[in-house]
């Protein structure tokens, strides 16, 4: 089922990405990539290895476009999702290592049976319920942080401007309804990148 919501969102995305794109335009876009901490330059970067991993997934085996997912932040790949198949956790892995300008990939895939509708939906809403808490929260730079729940686990990638202020992001997603575990790729500004 999820596969379904998967590709019945992937079929209806041409509509919505023209729908976005004529309501916010382009340069609201850019507004959001240059303010963020890594820059409008490496958002561009991020986004051009995150399309040519999903490339390479999906001419190798369409089951690991369609199931695992994808944050590119600062040359960082943050693999999450769940699969049935150890082989093509390995390949999605393996693939995303190929493309150039990768500094690091986290393989935080589950290789599982489990999930279904509920669990997706349930995930959807912790995400969201996260997002909205840290956005409202003037102490937090939300824009700087992506945010994936994969069966009620929180995965956290991005940049924090304190340990302050990631220790207060790991909070509010501990104390939401339903999170099992909060998993914390996020690099504290002053910290070097991996690879530098």
């Amino acid at each position: 089922m999820k596969r379904l919501l998967t590709l019945f969102f992937l079929l209806a995305l041409p509509s919505l990405l023209s729908a976005c794109a004529t309501a916010a335009g382009a340069g609201a876009t850019a507004g959001v990539a240059a303010s963020q901490e890594r820059g409008l330059g490496v958002a561009i970067d991020d986004s051009a290895i995150h399309a040519k991993i999903w490339r390479l997934w999906l001419d190798t085996d369409p089951h690991i476009f369609l199931e695992v997912g994808v944050d590119v932040h600062e040359g960082r790949v943050l693999l999450t999702g769940t699969i049935n198949s150890p082989q093509n956790r390995l390949d999605a892995v393996r693939l995303a290592w190929q493309v150039k300008s990768v500094r690091q990939v986290i393989d935080e895939i589950q290789v599982t049976d489990e999930g279904g509708v509920l669990d997706y939906s349930r995930d959807v809403w912790i995400t969201a319920q996260l997002r909205s808490k840290i956005t409202f929260d003037s102490e937090i730079l939300a824009i700087n942080y992506s945010i994936e729940t994969v069966n009620k686990v929180v995965y956290l990638m991005g940049v924090a401007q304190s340990e302050a202020e990631i220790d207060r992001v790991i909070r509010y997603a501990r104390n939401i309804d339903y999170v099992r575990k909060v998993v914390s790729h996020v690099r504290i500004k002053a910290e070097r990148l991996p690879g530098t």
